[in-house]
């Protein structure tokens, strides 16, 4: 069910930071097996330090990308938001496509790195939108009990 987006609640900030500290466990837990698989085939071959870190570089990137695209292309909902009741949607109402996504990732990592002013905006936007929820033309709602 699509909520209406004109009368659906919106979370504050502290859900939302509820959300990404319990997305945060999964997102440790994938790069954590991504570091034992690196280290394992380097020990295998033999290669040490000798060889570039670059493919694991690389997938410690892709990792939070694939992981949140994937969820909010696939129901709009993380685990640490289904826990709290979030659901992202375009600003429609509609599900969210994969370019939405990635910018919204992407945004939020901007929103962190600006000192976590872009998380800080929900605090004094009307619509309780954070940076990235702008840049990717994207909403996050609270869903009924």
């Amino acid at each position: 069910m699509t909520p209406d987006l004109d009368n659906a609640a919106r979370p504050g900030l502290l859900r939302r930071l509820a959300a990404i500290f319990y997305d945060s466990w999964l997102i440790a837990g994938i790069w954590l097996l991504g570091v034992i698989v690196d280290t394992f085939v380097r020990d295998e071959q033999g290669l040490g330090l000798a060889v570039s870190h670059l493919p694991l570089q690389v997938f410690l990137v892709a990792a939070p990308f694939l992981f949140f695209g994937w969820f909010w292309t696939h129901g709009g909902q993380t685990l640490g938001m289904r826990a709290w009741r979030l659901k992202l949607l375009d600003s429609h109402g509609q599900p969210v496509t994969w370019r939405q996504s990635l910018i919204r990732v992407a945004g939020a990592y901007l929103s962190s790195f600006a000192v976590g002013l872009g998380y800080l905006a929900v605090l004094v936007d009307p619509d309780k939108q954070a940076w990235h929820d702008r840049l990717s033309s994207t909403r996050l709602v609270i869903l009924s009990k």
